[in-house]
């Protein structure tokens, strides 16, 4: 917004379309790495220019964001799933919506942020990259000649342990409770960590490097389902209600974070959904969605929410 502003002041006033203003070069975005790769990726940036004009934005940062979280095999299934969101939204849009594509572009951000989860290899992968040590740096500003010390706060749970796991491990003893609260008694503690020591950047360091085994693993299984699960849900939405579609997609900006973070927001998105589906054949259904994920987004606790769910299932039942 603050780009389209300045670009509207150098103008002289003249509105600039967001997509024009803020849509990068593509030709700029660059992948360093084997030539097969980079040969990959510039493929996908030919599928995204490819995309409508008001879509290329957004999906080109999500392009970006899920290649840097995992690689460009994982961007290319990022370009399919957004292709079949582009497909009902030119059937189901209507002519006005068409032309804005709100639901390809809510598909852009969305899916992306959700197949880019935040997990322990992440987490550990951008706590060890140079470019975050170089911005604590400049943040502490540390006198010429200081060494500069960093402690980072983890606080993992048995939930974390199990998603790094092999699939069928994970859920094996995810499934199991006596032998879940074990491993839990044994990591459910909060600790303080020197990243600039050998030892623990060497251990975040390594399981950055599960990155390469993250599609084995219990944790990619789950949110791939969830992933799935949503969208089943949410684009069946779109040829009865439009705008109802559109809400749904947005809804997943409730599920952000890591550890107990996500868990809250996850907690909180399936509660809006099951607030849709009473909602979903009235007339003013989008609007009881998006009041249902401000109300979400308004407390930690979600007594908001639950007062709107509550107003939504006393209506409901009545009707």
């Amino acid at each position: 917004a603050f780009a389209v502003a300045c670009k509207r002041a150098e103008s002289g006033g003249e509105d600039i379309p967001a997509s024009k203003a803020l849509a990068p070069a593509q030709s700029a975005i660059m992948l360093a790495g084997p030539d097969a790769d980079v040969a990959a990726w510039q493929r996908l940036v030919a599928r995204v220019e490819a995309l409508p004009e008001p879509v290329i934005h957004m999906a080109s940062n999500g392009l970006a964001k899920v290649v840097d979280f995992q690689d460009v095999a994982y961007g290319a299934e990022y370009l399919d799933r957004l292709d079949g969101v582009l497909a009902i939204d030119r059937n189901a849009g209507g002519k006005s919506n068409r032309k804005g594509f709100a639901l390809t572009i809510a598909g852009a951000k969305h899916i992306a942020n959700a197949m880019a989860y935040d997990d322990v290899i992440r987490v550990a992968d951008i706590k060890t990259r140079a470019t975050r040590a170089e911005r604590v740096k400049g943040e502490v500003r540390p006198p010429n000649g200081a060494v500069m010390h960093v402690t980072e706060y983890m606080h993992p749970r048995a939930n974390e342990v199990c998603g790094m796991l092999p699939a069928r491990l994970g859920a094996a003893i995810e499934a199991r409770p006596v032998a879940f609260k074990l491993v839990d008694k044994i990591v459910n503690r909060g600790r303080r960590v020197r990243t600039d020591g050998i030892f623990w950047f060497t251990v975040l360091y390594c399981l950055a490097g599960l990155r390469r085994f993250r599609r084995s693993l219990y944790r990619h299984e789950i949110e791939k389902k969830h992933l799935e699960q949503w969208l089943d849900f949410a684009l069946p939405l779109a040829p009865g209600n439009y705008q109802l579609a559109v809400e749904a997609i947005n809804t997943r900006r409730l599920v952000k974070g890591y550890s107990d973070t996500h868990a809250r927001g996850l907690s909180k998105f399936d509660r809006v959904i099951d607030g849709i589906k009473l909602v979903r054949d009235r007339k003013d259904a989008a609007d009881w969605a998006r009041r249902l994920r401000e109300a979400a987004l308004a407390d930690e606790k979600g007594k908001a929410l639950d007062g709107a769910v509550e107003t939504i299932r006393s209506f409901a039942s009545n009707g």
